[in-house]
């Protein structure tokens, strides 16, 4: 097969970007402002729409609830689309609102509880308007300490507060669920592993899928072996990519480890997971605190752009082969030299035939469009974390 077939599969790969990423973020300790910052949605679109104007890659926005909220989700729609791009899935906020200090769905109290599957509904309801088919939901709930509270009286209110929530789905629309090994809890996440979200998916129905955040893990875990192992059973609806050196540390996509986001995207073409028809929604989730925004949004899915590039360069006949003869180093040789395959200048070339710019990042450089917005978003409240 030439690279220019086994690329081709590359014409219909999009990658969702989260609103959340274009606004102010930083460290526990602080918050770091910068110029030009979106002070509501509909800017933080603009600016997410760039990215997909550049690269080509970025089709869809990711909105969260209530950070997101606005009077007419209609218009906001239109305006996506006006800005050549689409609202995707609609995140629900469970981690800041002072009745869920001890839990959100997973509470003793039957009032918070409701509230928390209320602010669900309104998501639901929010998907509609927008015409998006995806809930994803992270859970922040766990404890501190031992004994805190019954672990399994946790699970069966979850158990059942998800199961009121996916009961108010219709059609095509999914429940996606995320999950976290630690943090904001140290002793127990409530859902603190794929397993644990798996067994919820498959108690809920098909359309309850798990989310993996490729930060969201213990070190040394082999996320692609997860990942395999969702795809089998037709369990993994979404990616939240990023990239960690310890722990949920959010940074560009393949910064820390490009080979392990090569090993991950090399399972996804294994099965096919990378097409539309796979249902698996990919996604960026990394907030940047002392980088450019809209720069770091656009190495990232060029990033993964290049990992896929090169999974689909895997010879598959010839790895198959191998693995069935017992060829231990062949197989390896086989795979490892498509990850040393440089396919920049080919992606570059790809970029140029369909009239986007060789170099999305120099592009956005010298398009002025950093220092106009800076010009223009005086005034106002910028957005950051909680807004």
């Amino acid at each position: 097969m030439t690279t220019t077939a086994a690329l081709a599969d590359l014409d219909d790969f999009g990658i969702e970007v989260p609103s959340w990423a274009y606004g102010n973020s930083g460290t526990r300790f602080k918050v770091f402002t910068t110029p030009g910052t979106p002070r509501d949605v509909f800017e933080k679109v603009a600016d997410a729409a760039q990215v997909n104007a550049l690269t080509g890659l970025a089709p869809k926005v990711s909105l969260h609830i209530p950070w997101d909220r606005v009077e007419d989700f209609g218009k906001l729609a239109a305006f996506a689309a006006d800005h050549g791009v689409a609202i995707g899935g609609i995140n629900s906020n469970l981690f800041q609102d002072d009745d869920y200090r001890l839990g959100s769905l997973t509470n003793s109290d039957a009032r918070v509880r409701a509230k928390a599957i209320d602010h669900h509904r309104e998501c639901i309801d929010i998907m509609r308007q927008v015409g998006s088919t995806d809930l994803k939901i992270w859970l922040p709930d766990g404890t501190n300490y031992p004994g805190q509270d019954s672990l399994v009286g946790r699970q069966e209110r979850l158990a059942d507060s998800l199961a009121q929530i996916y009961a108010e789905l219709a059609g095509d629309e999914r429940l996606l669920l995320e999950y976290k090994i630690f943090e904001p809890y140290f002793y127990t996440m409530d859902v603190p592993d794929w397993g644990t979200s798996l067994l919820h998916c498959l108690a809920l129905g098909e359309r309850a899928k798990v989310i993996l955040d490729t930060g969201h893990h213990a070190p040394s875990t082999n996320i692609e072996f997860i990942v395999m192992q969702l795809v089998r059973v037709g369990r993994l609806g979404a990616f939240d990519f990023n990239s960690r050196n310890y722990a949920d540390d959010d940074l560009i996509v393949g910064s820390a480890d490009p080979f392990q986001l090569f090993r991950i995207l090399d399972q996804i073409v294994a099965q096919g997971a990378h097409r539309p028809d796979s249902g698996v929604n990919f996604m960026l989730d990394q907030c940047h605190n002392i980088e450019e925004k809209i720069p770091g949004q656009i190495r990232s899915v060029l990033n993964v752009e290049q990992a896929l590039a090169k999974a689909l360069l895997v010879d598959r006949d010839a790895l198959a082969a191998a693995q069935r003869a017992g060829d231990v180093l062949g197989a390896n040789e086989i795979l490892t030299d498509a990850y040393e395959t440089d396919v920049r200048a080919r992606l570059a070339d790809r970029r140029e035939e369909r009239g986007l710019p060789r170099n999305p990042v120099r592009a956005f450089a010298e398009s002025g469009y950093a220092r106009r917005v800076a010009d223009e978003r005086i005034g106002g409240t910028q957005a950051s974390w909680g807004a």
